[in-house]
């Protein structure tokens, strides 16, 4: 029996041990009262340096959702254009905190120690885009095609798997620099360019003549574009509930122009309004236990917004890419999304 409770505990303590100490990256934060966030270089609607060469879009926004949840601060977020493969190795080699840049969940992916894998902000999947003058309107058409792809990202295996499973040839261009990518494609180099359907849409814009091309309907894949970070328990909590706080705050209709109102009479609102804000309530207790500002949802949603506000701003009708965000797997879960706001209470 001693020898039973021995074992037990021993293996308790080893699944209990994590791989890296909780914190670390949190209190790399705070002491240097930053957080390195690393997006894609040049990706409209998603990550663009504006005219002060500061990045805007919908995924340099989540940096500062992070920012303002550890730091109270949006402006913190130290946001830093990095290549694809670079992102993931910047990550390991502890170069940036966190990366906010369409990188998809996977298996294998997760399963490395050097990265933690935290909440999807967008789901999408691989498609095609090809020249109008072409002729193709369905990706059965691209029999024997030459695909321009990014080196080092899903789009390689599914390509890959998707041509073997039908029976058809194709030869693909691997190259890992983006802006020579579109070239080879945008050249006539290549007769298809494969990436998320998000991104295709995002990239027809930087074409001299977007109407040049045309993105075919056909979505080949599942991609999850997740939030990665250092592993660290108390910062992956810290944007994982921070990303819950937007959703939360589109549940019940509440916007950075609305919170101060909000705020103001906690008394009148739903209950799990009065939890997530009040100065007593679950939001505070989760702020002690992580170490975040007391008033961290407040600021999430101040200084950011609600997940719609975002989507709208950058990706949705009133912007050039006039996505209906009901239409996409990005709606709420009420509206047949996968968007499903986590309870905090």
């Amino acid at each position: 029996m001693k020898f039973l409770f021995a074992s037990l505990l021993l293996t308790t303590a080893s699944l209990a041990a994590p791989a890296v100490q909780a914190g670390a990256a949190l209190d790399d934060i705070k002491s240097g009262d930053a957080l390195v966030c690393l997006v894609s270089p040049n990706a409209p609607g998603f990550s663009v340096p504006d005219s002060q060469g500061v990045f805007q879009g919908f995924n340099a926004d989540f940096c500062r959702m992070a920012a303002a949840a550890v730091l109270g601060d949006a402006a913190k977020a130290d946001i830093r254009g990095v290549g694809f493969s670079d992102s993931m190795k910047t990550l390991v080699a502890r170069g940036g905190h966190l990366a906010s840049r369409s990188i998809t969940a996977t298996g294998t992916r997760d399963a490395d120690a050097g990265m933690a894998f935290i909440a999807t902000t967008f789901f999408d999947g691989q498609g095609f885009m090809v020249p109008a003058a072409l002729g193709v309107s369905a990706a059965a058409d691209l029999q024997g095609a030459t695909v321009c792809a990014e080196d080092g990202s899903t789009t390689l295996l599914t390509l890959a798997d998707w041509f073997a499973d039908r029976g058809m040839s194709y030869r693909v261009e691997n190259i890992a620099d983006k802006t020579a990518r579109l070239e080879a494609f945008f050249s006539g180099k290549c007769d298809v360019y494969a990436s998320d359907v998000t991104a295709l849409n995002s990239d027809r814009m930087l074409a001299a003549n977007p109407d040049d091309y045309v993105i075919l309907p056909d979505v080949i894949s599942a991609e999850p574009l997740t939030l990665v970070s250092q592993p660290d328990q108390e910062l992956e909590s810290a944007v994982f509930w921070a990303f819950q706080v937007m959703l939360n705050a589109d549940k019940f209709g509440i916007t950075s122009g609305t919170i101060d109102d909000v705020i103001a009479d906690l008394d009148s609102q739903p209950q799990e309004v009065a939890r997530l804000f009040a100065a007593d309530g679950a939001g505070a207790d989760m702020a002690a236990k992580l170490g975040l500002p007391a008033d961290w949802a407040y600021q999430v949603v101040k200084q950011v917004g609600s997940y719609s506000e975002v989507f709208d701003r950058h990706l949705g009708m009133n912007s050039p890419f006039k996505l209906d965000r009901t239409k996409t797997l990005n709606a709420s879960v009420e509206e047949g999304g996968l968007m499903y706001p986590y309870p905090i209470r």
